[in-house]
């Protein structure tokens, strides 16, 4: 396994110091699954944790934009946010069906008091991670 590195923007652990209590730690869970999904799979060698639209975003080499983010306006709800112009929210639905809930073609939302399937969230984020070389696999390699 070869050296892996995590860079992350200083401007993100405010974020994350920001969210309100009853959902930060859920929102800690996100990154830590993200980084060690990162971590996981073969060929992604750097993780750049930073902001997009003020909302905390992991990219990597060959992958696609991952976002996650609480707003006040769902107060009982969080997200993962994926490129819309991706197949990643069509082939998570495909796969995984009614395991998430998904809004159109761009997340999978999670309800505060919701448990989280890890190892199917898992499949997503590396789908995400490695966008670009598995784009052409029907499910993506999932």
């Amino acid at each position: 396994m070869g050296k892996f590195k995590l860079k992350t923007d200083p401007k993100v652990e405010t974020v994350f110091a920001n969210y309100p209590d009853f959902v930060r730690d859920k929102m800690q869970h996100l990154r830590e699954l993200v980084i060690e999904t990162a971590q996981e799979t073969e060929g992604v060698t750097d993780l750049e944790e930073t902001l997009k639209w003020g909302e905390p975003s992991f990219v990597t080499k060959n992958g696609s934009t991952l976002r996650m983010d609480w707003k006040e306006k769902t107060p009982n709800q969080y997200a993962m946010y994926f490129q819309c112009t991706s197949r990643l929210v069509d082939t998570f639905r495909l796969v995984f069906d009614h395991k998430f809930q998904y809004e159109g073609k761009r997340a999978i939302v999670f309800q505060l008091n919701q448990k989280i399937p890890e190892l199917e969230l898992k499949e997503c984020i590396k789908a995400s991670l490695t966008y670009h070389n598995v784009k052409e696999l029907i499910t993506l390699g999932i």
